[in-house]
């Protein structure tokens, strides 16, 4: 798991090191505060379900550094920091 943070093209998905921490933070965040996970994966694991999220582009930053769902509305559904719609 841990490994898949090193590998350049998960990094250069999501645009760096820096976004790609802040992603997996406010990820795990709002996962742990209760948000459903956005990929069918067979772990409970929520650092494996965050990454399988990004891989799958279910998740990205917006250009203000928070979490978007892709595909959903204008531009993706907004999560504050605690996993709640704004």
């Amino acid at each position: 798991m841990m490994e898949e943070l090193k590998e350049e093209y998960i990094i250069n998905k999501v645009g760096g090191r820096f976004k790609l921490s802040t992603l997996i933070q406010k990820r795990l965040v709002a996962l742990n505060a209760g948000s459903r996970p956005l990929v069918n994966i067979a772990s409970e694991n929520k650092m494996e379900i965050v990454l399988e999220e990004i891989k799958q582009d279910k998740i990205h930053l917006d250009m203000s550094n928070e979490v978007r769902i892709t595909g959903e509305g204008d531009g993706g559904q907004f999560f504050d920091d605690f996993g709640g719609d704004l």
